[in-house]
């Protein structure tokens, strides 16, 4: 387990895990969640390892890949992510996508944990098929276009 960090307020950070698929969807998290290293500690699950190399001193961990194609990775993405949200116990899960994302989203929810869908930039029509499963689960969800925050969707800006 990651050591934790000291607060004034509560003698501990709190503790994000950022979730996402590797590439774009990394890229983005990583820029979100940036601001929020003196409040939280961040905790990172991708799927592809060579994130670590590109990242700082967070803990990572991998996950499998997976799309809707392929249901039994879903199950077994679900107990990963059981198994990775016992242990670090985060305050908050955060993802910009894609299926790992939501996958950990739907885990967290389950365990009480607040959770945040930040749909990808890339989508600019509508939200992508995991985003509108998020805005049903998540306790948040925002889009990064105004014209697409409607309902319990909403905008605060884009990463970019």
């Amino acid at each position: 387990m990651s050591q934790t960090t000291k607060d004034t307020k509560n003698n501990t950070k709190r503790k994000a895990l950022a979730v996402a698929s590797f590439g774009g969807h990394l890229v983005q998290l990583q820029r979100v969640v940036a601001p929020l290293r003196d409040k939280f500690e961040i905790v990172y699950a991708t799927t592809d390892p060579k994130a670590k190399k590109e990242s700082d001193e967070s803990t990572f961990y991998f996950v499998k890949d997976f799309s809707r194609t392929n249901p039994l990775q879903l199950f077994r993405s679900i107990i990963n992510f059981k198994k990775i949200i016992s242990k670090e116990k985060p305050d908050v899960v955060v993802s910009t996508g894609a299926a790992p994302g939501l996958a950990a989203i739907m885990v967290a929810k389950l365990m009480g944990i607040r959770t945040l869908w930040i749909d990808s930039l890339a989508n600019v029509e509508h939200l992508s098929m995991c985003g509108r499963v998020a805005s049903k689960v998540a306790t948040e969800t925002l889009t990064q276009w105004p014209h697409l925050a409607i309902g319990n969707i909403q905008y605060s800006g884009n990463v970019l």
